[in-house]
């Protein structure tokens, strides 16, 4: 006799492969990402320290710009005040998706972060962004 398949079962299941996909790393889920830079160079990773993320003209003031690949989210709530935090949603991993009046939103759950310091609006995240440490040199915004 086959094992009886029951709701709990399927609940299961159908949960744990939407959260594999849902949280995967395809980098196709930074909203509004970079392009992959300047190819063929072969450079550093958007990880190394210096390394150029963004232009300061690609960061609206009192928004944000989310960079899937660096899977970091990069602010200016006011003008010429440039934050950035990590884009992986202390929830459960998933990276964020867009930045939208005043927040930083993951589309998995919900949740949503002041653009200002990363802080939790709105659950179900309990935890802030983690701030990433940047510098802005001119027209760059780079990993500090």
């Amino acid at each position: 006799m086959a094992p009886r398949t029951t709701r709990r079962t399927v609940l299961l299941t159908t949960g744990a492969a939407a959260l594999a996909a849902g949280c995967g790393s395809d980098g196709g889920t930074g909203g509004e990402g970079r392009d992959g830079g300047e190819g063929g160079e072969g450079g550093a990773s958007p990880d190394a320290a210096g390394q150029e993320l963004i232009s300061t003209a690609d960061v609206p003031v009192g928004g944000g710009t989310v960079l899937g690949d660096g899977k970091i989210v990069v602010t200016q709530p006011e003008e010429g005040d440039f934050k950035a935090f990590s884009a992986v949603c202390p929830h459960q991993g998933c990276v964020v998706t867009d930045v939208a009046d005043g927040t930083v939103n993951c589309a998995c759950h919900g949740s949503r972060f002041r653009i200002t310091d990363g802080s939790v609006e709105r659950g179900p995240a309990t935890l802030p962004l983690p701030e990433e440490r940047i510098t802005v040199e001119g027209n760059s915004i780079r990993r500090a």
